[in-house]
């Protein structure tokens, strides 16, 4: 189903699946964007997906009129004294439905669609009709700004910014091409019936206490970020919580289910980011750890063992007159000679064995730091990865950034190991004078904050 809804389009696998989850729980999303962005073809290819469904699709203006909407008023009703409406064919009679620039509307056509959007009622002269709407797509360049369309903008339970495809994914938009129309495989269809089942399972999903502290969560960062959500829609989150958790087959909403809070809970496009950022920290561990302070330890060690590589010998040792007069002699051409480099080893300060044992446990001591660290990173991320990878509707786009951070953590700590470990190398590797007063040297210091 998500492949087909997706096929050929770039960077959509957010908006396909909001909008395969709406449908899947009777209800409306907006795709907030600029034109050109594919939001019509995905709520066609919504439409598609459900078998027989009846799509109806309008670029609303403010000139736009009742009638072109909910259709003609019947003539033959007002012979009868009747003010009716011929809604077949017409909005109040599709089961998918796409409306472009909802929010340019007039209030007459915004008070009538409230009430097919919430109560899937519509008032034809004198009497309220059931509607057989599934899903409403709305589309608008940009959220609300006029407070009077509040209310209208709430009845969209999910709410999802698409913008043009980016940089990276520039040269695939030009040489991939577009499937528009066409029969999509009985394998991708969603029967009504199935969708049905689906709602009436989704009552006895569970939401575990790990999620309902999420939720609390979520719930104090809405309120410090000074984003009003309605009790309602909170009840309206955890419904499509637990209808995502069973259309995958499991009888718990899981914390991965709650990738969905940007687009339910975010105040507008802006608030996304915040919401998206609160979901990988908390549930896919990416919040940024602090490690600066083995960064500076593994920095440190590097520049002690540079300090004492270059240490002169000592005055007592004449090896730097030794190397000045091999250099000398040495022929200018020949490059560095055999005695100017016996020589320049000599040169060399010597340290006692308890100098170099000292520098090396010190070392060691640090790697074991690292080690454990690198081990704890390496075990979460492959968890994190793990449960990311089984969960269905996790966008792949989210998957990948994901693994790329956890990626990117271990293979940092692993150049810091390796970096130590070649300092612990140098370290063992310095020149002894077993004859030296065997006292350790201070340990190596590093800022930890």
């Amino acid at each position: 189903m998500l492949a087909e809804l997706e096929r050929g389009l770039l960077q959509r696998d957010v908006a396909a699946r909001a909008l395969l989850l709406a449908a899947l729980a009777g209800e409306h999303v907006l795709l907030l964007g600029p034109p050109g962005t594919a939001k019509s073809e995905l709520a066609r290819r919504l439409q598609r997906l459900l078998p027989g469904a009846q799509y109806f699709e309008r670029l609303l203006t403010r000139f736009t009129v009742p009638e072109e909407l909910f259709g003609p008023l019947s003539l033959r009703a007002l012979e009868n004294d009747r003010y009716e409406r011929l809604t077949e064919g017409y909005l109040p009679a599709a089961e998918v439905a796409f409306l472009d620039e909802v929010f340019k509307a007039n209030s007459a056509i915004l008070n009538t669609l409230l009430g097919i959007l919430h109560e899937r009622q519509f008032d034809n002269g004198s009497q309220r009709l059931p509607v057989p709407l599934v899903t409403l797509v709305g589309a608008s360049n940009e959220q609300p700004q006029d407070d009077s369309l509040l209310a209208f903008y709430d009845r969209f339970l999910l709410r999802v910014p698409v913008q043009p495809v980016d940089d990276a994914h520039f040269a695939a938009l030009l040489t991939t091409p577009v499937k528009r129309g066409g029969a999509v495989p009985a394998s991708s269809h969603v029967a009504l019936t199935r969708v049905q089942a689906l709602r009436e399972q989704a009552h006895a999903a569970v939401l575990g206490g790990n999620v309902l502290n999420l939720l609390q969560a979520a719930r104090q960062h809405a309120t410090g970020t000074a984003q009003t959500v309605s009790d309602r829609r909170w009840r309206q989150l955890v419904e499509l919580l637990k209808l995502q958790a069973v259309s995958r087959g499991a009888d718990q909403v899981s914390p991965w289910d709650l990738w969905l809070l940007p687009f339910v809970l975010a105040a507008g496009p802006a608030d996304v980011a915040g919401w998206t950022e609160f979901f990988l920290h908390r549930v896919a561990h990416t919040a940024p750890v602090p490690l600066e302070g083995l960064e500076r330890a593994v920095a440190a060690f590097e520049q002690q063992l540079d300090i004492e590589r270059r240490a002169p010998a000592d005055a007592q040792d004449d090896s730097a007159g030794k190397l000045a007069l091999a250099r000398a002699i040495s022929a200018p051409s020949s490059g560095e000679s055999e005695m100017v480099r016996i020589t320049s080893d000599r040169a060399q300060r010597r340290y006692s064995p308890v100098h170099v044992a000292a520098r090396v446990h010190q070392c060691d001591m640090v790697l074991g730091q690292l080690d454990d660290v690198h081990e704890d990173f390496r075990s979460t991320a492959a968890q994190v990865c793990l449960e990311a990878r089984r969960h269905d509707w996790l966008p792949p786009s989210w998957l990948t950034q994901i693994e790329a951070v956890h990626e990117q953590r271990c293979e940092r700590l692993g150049q810091w190991l390796s970096r130590l470990k070649l300092v612990r190398q140098g370290f063992s590797a310095m020149p002894l004078n077993e004859e030296a007063h065997a006292t350790p040297p201070e340990p190596v210091t590093w800022s930890h904050t």
